[in-house]
């Protein structure tokens, strides 16, 4: 409350993190202030100005007429000391906490490099929200769409997939926000900073004088480029060890002795697609490990590539193989041959010693006989796979031609057909089951 007259209220929006507001408002720095009344903008003020922001705030009550600095004496009787000194603390804590940032960084020496490193690695570098063809806030779109325009050639970072870039560089650069562009190693702004050098014709002056290269008209609208920022011998080394094998795994440890639990998941995975891949243990040899982080754009690991294309992580490897996605890749890829139905038939039933195709699962049977076969393998106390011929219509009606036999459950062991429902409870009945499922 302002006065006795008067309520003002306040709102605090993280640019970053609200782009459409920022862009609405063109928000280029930040502490940036936009003052409303009656539902309109009536005033906008950028950085960390505490006189100005009072005066601002007193206009927008009302208490003074545009174009005249408030008076203390009318500040204090438009908005009373206590708020007075409240806007101005705010501004004051802005301005400081930017200051602050300024003034020491609070980088290590590690991510000081890579930074350096990123920033860099082209002649004209854009960290950004996405990538270029799939921008994820309307910033980078507008700044991918200027050097497209500028025919530039030009590197990227999502700064979305790394949070360690992406805090970091705030504080190494002394700028809050995303997009970020660079020039030979040199900050030019973002987004707003962009557009007005860009419409002046000074961003193709900076780009000339600098020595960047423009692409003919006959090469399209600009360039883009990975990033990398790294030196010959490196960039040949790392090619060489992604392209050494059809399926290439970089990992922590070995295959036979993993040293973290992703690097186990993707190699346990290419096992059960029974693929041959080679393996680079990156604990062995830090420049491949920092490097690789580069060349590829991925800052983790495990990464997986096949014929020479990075894959994913762990996470990815894992949904791919789930979805089918990965024994695809694998087979266009020609690494392993097309799976016929019989030939996924016979992995099927030798997935497990004793497999059992029944409808529904062991915990929830859809029919009798399957839920008979279920409680004498349980009663006999033996361990079993199973298939749900309901989730699946191939398998269903192939099960029926490869076996001989028509109806279902099936049960089977060590890849032979033991029998249906009433073989099975022949075999309990007579005390063989368990001697039959454990020859």
């Amino acid at each position: 409350m302002m006065g006795i007259d008067f309520f003002i209220f306040y709102l605090q929006v993280e640019a970053e993190e609200q782009p459409e507001i920022s862009e609405e408002y063109s928000v280029s720095a930040v502490p940036f202030f936009v003052f409303f009344k009656d539902g309109k903008v009536v005033d906008k003020l950028e950085g960390a100005d505490p006189s100005s922001l009072a005066n601002k705030v007193a206009k927008v009550i009302g208490s003074i007429n545009p174009g005249e600095a408030a008076a203390p004496a009318s500040l204090g009787m438009a908005a009373g000391p206590t708020v007075l000194e409240s806007v101005q603390d705010l501004a004051k804590a802005n301005g400081s906490s930017q200051m602050g940032n300024q003034v020491q960084t609070g980088l290590d020496d590690k991510i000081k490099k890579r930074l350096q490193q990123l920033i860099d690695s082209h002649p004209v570098m854009l960290f950004m929200k996405g990538n270029p063809e799939e921008p994820k806030c309307g910033f980078s779109r507008k700044v991918v769409d200027i050097l497209k325009d500028e025919k530039v050639k030009f590197g990227t970072f999502d700064i979305l997939s790394d949070n360690e870039v992406r805090e970091g560089l705030k504080k190494f650069s002394k700028w809050p926000t995303f997009p970020q562009l660079y020039c030979k190693g040199e900050l030019l702004g973002g987004c707003d900073i962009a557009i007005a050098m860009h419409e002046s014709g000074e961003l193709k002056e900076v780009f000339r004088d600098h020595g960047v290269d423009i692409i003919g008209t006959e090469q399209g609208t600009g360039g883009i480029l990975e990033p990398t920022g790294l030196t010959e011998n490196l960039n040949s080394r790392l090619q060489s060890l992604i392209n050494s094998s059809p399926v290439m795994l970089f990992m922590k440890g070995k295959p036979g002795e993993p040293k973290c639990g992703f690097s186990h998941k993707v190699v346990e995975i290419l096992k059960q697609e029974k693929v041959d891949f080679e393996s680079f243990d990156i604990l062995s040899d830090d420049e491949v490990r920092q490097g690789l982080k580069v060349y590829s754009n991925w800052s983790s690991y495990p990464q997986l590539y096949i014929k020479g294309e990075l894959i994913g992580g762990s996470d990815i490897a894992l949904e791919m193989q789930k979805s089918g996605e990965l024994k695809r890749i694998l087979t266009e890829k020609g690494i392993i041959k097309e799976e016929t139905l019989e030939d996924h038939l016979k992995s099927l039933i030798s997935s497990s010693p004793v497999m059992l195709f029944m409808k529904g699962t062991p915990d929830n049977p859809r029919c009798g006989f399957s839920s008979k076969v279920v409680n004498a393998l349980k009663e006999e106390g033996i361990d079993f796979g199973s298939f749900d011929i309901l989730t699946n219509d191939e398998v269903r009606q192939g099960l029926k031609v490869f076996s001989n036999w028509p109806t279902f459950p099936q049960l089977y062991y060590k890849g032979e057909l033991i029998g249906g429902c009433d073989i099975v409870l022949e075999l309990r009945n007579n005390g063989e089951l368990k001697a039959t499922l454990s020859e």
